[in-house]
């Protein structure tokens, strides 16, 4: 099909929409196509990835089974960086951190090469032993489909938003089969306004994308806990204490991966960041095979009882002490976060939600069993309520995402027993590591460069200003070298303003001269030879830095000098000024952008 027919059957769409359907309607209906992409994604990514782990373990392994969690890892990541540099030559960054990008520096339009780069090179990662989830890369490239399908038909900057958000609960729901789960999940990450008419678009997006995994899938989940058992009020003093742990071990989390990155960072070759980190990962993955890939199935073993992980133990010489075990575990888990890490820094595709869900089961495990060793409980205690809060407390605590880690375990139990454990856990744990770390392990990066956009509707209409969109150059400058008479034969006679910047022969910024300074020597021509520049300049009352300010900077400067006008340098050359008044009718603008018809 010709790019005419293409054109002219969308607008043919474009045309019955706007006789037939409301902004409203419409956006129904495209949440309901968005919904049922992510599904389609979701199911693509998860077949790929164990489709290639299967052809590995069940075919390969038999060839190569010495150096096998070795050399495949190893192989994943090389291949990967092979198709992202010199295949597809482009960057597409850590999937729901990209997305937030998209949305907060590129009015939602997020770039192309997202909606398929994934798909190939995320399988890869994952499938060949990649210590990472597939959640993001899901959520990534049916961000980058939901925000193509929002080019064609025009729709606005917050319909584009409302859109991204449809696309992410939809990956999120189809791959736990938690509708609620994933709505409030899109809401929480991408900021999204909590009103009827962003609820439903989201209710059919999710809704849509898990009946497609229905579809393929059956009723088969991801995690498959066992019954759990009812909360006890005596239990709630050790959720209590499981949830500090939570909320320690995800500021651990956070810093063992953000100092990996600093690490990998020193590395300007990706070539050798990949191979460096492929040949670590291989190494912590052959020692310790459970840290291979996502690491669900390892999850299903502790939330069954399945102990054979540490039977078949390359570590266990036979020591049967459940100390020993319980130290096993507690490698596991902070090897996951460092083989986590080094995946996802070394160039590696995927996403750390299923590590964190990983590492959670395994604090709550081992939490459960050290509580039984030392018999504190008189009532006997379920091992997988734990590993579930436990669960859920790292989840709030890392991705500061308390809502999304209730319902999810709520939803994926079937039931509430868990709910007030779930809850006391979540919000201890949550209000804890925000103490600490005010960002969550998304857009830690975006917060620190004034980039993200947060439920706060303020900070987020200042987060989205251009500031170079607001600088006004009509300005007449004056060097600081110039006479009397030509601050009023160049200055004054050609300039509508009443402020001047003044500059050295180099266009340094040197301060300002106003109109009032000089209005009552003007007419005094006796001083035109006498009286300079530099003699009746000032200070600014602040000066706006173009390559470290943000929207938010510029408004706190305003607000704490009282000025109507700044200056504007790029590494202390003059460049503009910006006015109070331009800005505030541009966050005006953009606030009445934001907000979905």
């Amino acid at each position: 099909m010709n790019n005419f027919s293409q054109h002219k059957i969308l607008f043919k769409i474009i045309r019955w929409k706007e006789e037939y359907l409301s902004h409203h309607q419409f956006v129904i209906i495209l949440s309901a196509l968005i919904g049922f992409t992510a599904g389609l994604v979701a199911v693509t990514l998860k077949n790929l990835a164990y489709l290639l782990q299967d052809w590995v373990e069940k075919g390969l392994l038999f060839t190569f089974e010495q150096v096998y969690y070795f050399i495949f890892p190893f192989i994943g990541l090389l291949l990967t960086y092979l198709i992202l540099n010199h295949i597809l030559k482009a960057r597409i960054g850590q999937g729901i951190s990209s997305t937030l990008f998209a949305i907060s520096q590129r009015k939602g339009f997020v770039k192309t090469i997202q909606s398929y780069a994934s798909l190939i090179t995320a399988p890869l990662t994952v499938g060949l032993g990649g210590s990472v989830g597939l959640e993001s890369p899901t959520v990534a490239t049916s961000a980058g489909l939901g925000s193509i399908l929002s080019r064609y038909f025009k729709v606005n900057q917050a319909t584009r938003t409302l859109l991204i958000g449809c696309a992410a609960a939809g990956a999120m729901s189809s791959l736990f089969k938690a509708p609620i789960a994933a709505i409030i999940f899109a809401i929480e990450i991408f900021a999204l306004d909590l009103t009827l008419v962003s609820m439903i678009p989201l209710l059919v997006a999710s809704v849509s994308a898990i009946l497609t995994s229905y579809f393929f899938f059956g009723s088969n989940i991801i995690l498959q806990p066992q019954t759990t058992s009812a909360f006890q009020i005596q239990d709630f003093l050790y959720y209590v204490i499981l949830a500090i742990i939570c909320a320690g071990f995800s500021l651990l989390f956070i810093k063992i991966y953000t100092m990996t990155f600093s690490v990998f960072e020193k590395f300007s070759s990706k070539f050798k960041r990949a191979v460096i980190g492929g040949m670590f990962l291989g190494l912590l993955i052959f020692v310790f095979p459970q840290l291979y890939g996502e690491g669900y199935p390892f999850v299903n073993q502790l939330l069954s009882g399945d102990m054979s992980f540490w039977v078949n133990s390359k570590l266990n010489f036979g020591w049967n002490n459940l100390w020993f075990f319980i130290g096993f575990l507690f490698l596991v888990m902070v090897f996951k976060i460092l083989a986590t890490s080094v995946t996802i820094a070394s160039g590696g595709v995927g996403g750390i939600f299923a590590p964190v869900l990983f590492i959670g089961s395994i604090i709550g495990t081992c939490y459960a069993l050290i509580i039984k060793q030392f018999d504190l409980l008189s009532n006997s205690i379920s091992d997988n309520n734990f590993a579930l809060v436990g669960m859920a407390g790292l989840m709030s605590g890392v991705m500061h995402a308390p809502l999304t880690a209730i319902f999810l375990i709520a939803e994926i139990t079937s039931g509430y027993n868990l709910f007030i454990p779930l809850m006391i856990c979540v919000a201890i744990s949550y209000g804890i590591s925000h103490r600490f770390q005010k960002h969550s392990i998304y857009n830690l990066e975006l917060a620190q460069r004034g980039q993200l956009v947060t439920h706060d509707k303020d900070e987020t209409v200042l987060s989205l200003l251009e500031i170079n969109q607001l600088i006004e150059r009509n300005f007449v400058i004056l060097r600081i070298d110039m006479s009397l008479e030509n601050i009023v034969n160049e200055g004054v006679v050609k300039s509508s303003r009443n402020i001047f910047p003044v500059t050295d022969q180099q266009g340094k910024f040197k301060g300002i001269l106003l109109l009032d300074d000089i209005r009552t020597l003007m007419f005094k021509q006796d001083l035109y030879q006498d009286v300079f520049v530099s003699d009746l300049m000032q200070t600014a009352p602040d000066v706006i830095e173009l390559t470290d300010c943000n929207a938010k900077d510029v408004m706190r400067k305003f607000k704490e000098t009282d000025a109507w006008n700044l200056p504007v340098v790029r590494e202390g050359k003059y460049v503009g000024f910006i006015s109070k008044s331009k800005m505030l009718t541009a966050y005006r603008d953009k606030l009445v952008d934001l907000s979905i018809q």
